[in-house]
């Protein structure tokens, strides 16, 4: 049988050390809110805010679509220039010659058609190495098929081409983080939508011309060199394709359809001017691979024309004057100051996979935020009001506790918003006021079971002891499965639904320290402080 006196070290009992602890992290919690209701006094300070949604602060939404069949066409291109590589490098004793090689956009397939049928057996031979197996699902990205009359059919897989267009997709959520990054924009959220899509949203950005510009670009930049010998007009040989130059569409230039230098082997890009004649150009800097290479193929074409390729458009094609050993150079192109920066920012986050083209734009005003918070907080307040009265009314002084802790609780949740920097989205704003609710189910519970406990005779100590303790366990699983559940809406949401998930699942969290540490200290307090004989729930 629990005894006053047992209950009382089981319950009633906080150290200093814990009680410190509890007030310590209410304070903390106060303090950490401190940020979002003034600027920073310095700016060494490690000043942490709670950022305004897209619904909140208005801003711009953009709705971008991947260019699958460029993923596509680009797999069909490199081996189509694999095949030609591959029966080039054949035995010089039995050389393959081929009537047809082309490229099937269609049906994703390559179509070679040797001149002697009899070469066959030798052509898959030299063929076999481009397939490779993925790793993880153990199938070839590559199928092949053979007709007696020397026609030879290599079909892209659908399982590898699925893969491929999932890694585009990724690669390119990752180079447009890092491009609007580098613009500063405070908190953007670039999602994946569906299988080819990405959403990104632009708080506080009215106007997004300039990101969607930058967004647009694939910035794929290449070095190849020019054929002075293609006139430009005629049929380009095999291997060449005329080019526009950007400055002047209507000027072109015949370029090698080998990429000599890839702009993937940049390690950094900066606008600049030139010392000589004061332009705006941008400097550039390889990696050690990208760096040898550039040193083989300039020392080797000393007085070759060598042009620098943007997205099929080219920039510039200098002289190679000598050779440039050191890994760096330098792109001039009639730039301005804005545009020589971003073509820096391209360079510096990387190249598109493929390219990207706005489906939809939406722009939000920020009167319209502003709507949003005021109709937001007026919810929020008149919750808070009612919860705060119906405790007030129905457990008087255990209710008054509670109300409390909830101030407590809001304040803690604000607090670690703050100290993660999430970001607080209308959805949000109603998960916070879901939790109020959560909040004070867990002292209805611990009020209703001491009452329970006190109608059953037990004395104040005792029905504190078990009301505390048998309530403990029901708000232990509730809020558990509850946690759980927006773990998940977290995990697999995205936008409006992870900051609702953000704010549930961290206000469940400092419901349960306010519920059962704080709520506990404070009825402790009291009862060592007054000794009644009947507890006022």
């Amino acid at each position: 049988m629990v005894t006053d006196k047992d209950a009382s070290r089981a319950m009633m009992y906080f150290s200093r050390l814990k009680t410190t602890i509890i007030l310590g992290i209410c304070l903390l919690g106060g303090v950490l809110c401190v940020p979002n209701m003034m600027s920073a006094p310095a700016p060494w300070l490690p000043w942490r805010t709670v950022h305004l949604g897209l619904d909140l602060q208005g801003g711009s939404y953009l709705l971008m679509q991947v260019d699958m069949k460029a993923v596509v066409k680009e797999r069909l291109n490199g081996l189509l220039d694999g095949v030609r590589q591959a029966l080039r490098n054949a035995s010089a004793s039995n050389p393959i010659f081929y009537r047809s090689l082309t490229a099937d956009l269609a049906h994703h397939q390559v179509l070679l058609r040797l001149r002697d049928p009899a070469q066959l057996s030798a052509a898959l031979r030299v063929l076999h190495p481009l397939i490779s197996i993925d790793p993880q699902t153990r199938v070839a990205d590559i199928e092949i098929a053979s007709e007696p009359d020397g026609a030879v059919t290599l079909t892209l897989s659908p399982v590898a081409l699925n893969n491929r267009a999932t890694a585009a997709v990724q690669q390119s959520i990752e180079i447009v983080r890092r491009r609007i990054d580098a613009t500063g924009v405070v908190d953007p959220q670039i999602t994946r939508e569906g299988s080819s899509r990405i959403v990104v949203q632009l708080p506080g950005i009215g106007d997004p011309d300039r990101i969607k510009q930058l967004l647009g670009k694939t910035a794929h930049m290449t070095f190849q060199l020019v054929d002075e010998q293609a006139a430009p007009g005629a049929t380009p040989p095999p291997g060449v394709s005329f080019l526009p130059m950007q400055d002047d569409p209507k000027q072109k230039i015949a370029v090698y359809d080998r990429v000599d230098v890839d702009g993937g082997d940049l390690t950094n890009a900066s606008a600049g001017t030139d010392q000589q004649n004061g332009q705006w150009v941008v400097n550039f800097t390889f990696n050690s691979v990208g760096a040898r290479r550039f040193g083989d193929i300039t020392r080797t074409h000393v007085g070759r024309r060598f042009a620098i390729v943007l997205d099929g458009k080219v920039l510039s094609a200098p002289v190679i004057r000598e050779p440039i050993l050191g890994g760096s150079g330098q792109i001039s192109g009639n730039f301005t100051a804005a545009s020589a920066s971003d073509l820096a920012l391209l360079l510096r986050a990387g190249a598109l996979p493929a390219p990207l083209t706005v489906v939809e734009q939406n722009s939000i005003g920020p009167e319209l935020g502003a709507d949003s918070i005021r109709a937001g907080a007026i919810a929020l307040g008149a919750g808070f009001l009612l919860v705060v009265g119906f405790m007030g009314v129905f457990y008087g002084m255990f209710g008054w506790f509670a109300n409390l802790a909830l101030v407590v609780n809001l304040v803690l949740m604000l607090a670690v918003m703050s100290l993660l920097q999430a970001t607080l989205t209308l959805p949000g704003m109603a998960g916070i006021l879901l939790t109020l609710g959560m909040a004070v189910d867990a002292n209805i519970l611990i009020n209703e079971r001491i009452r329970e406990e006190q109608k059953n005779g037990r004395p104040p100590l005792a029905a504190l002891e078990h009301g505390f303790q048998r309530a403990y366990r029901t708000i232990f699983d509730s809020n558990a499965t509850t946690f759980l559940a927006h773990v998940m809406l977290f995990v697999f949401g995205s936008g409006p639904v992870r900051g609702f998930a953000v704010t549930i699942t961290i206000g469940i969290a400092t419901s349960l320290f306010t519920a059962w540490m704080l709520t506990r200290l404070l009825v402790s307090r009291w009862y060592i402080a007054v000794r009644p004989r009947l507890l006022p729930v």
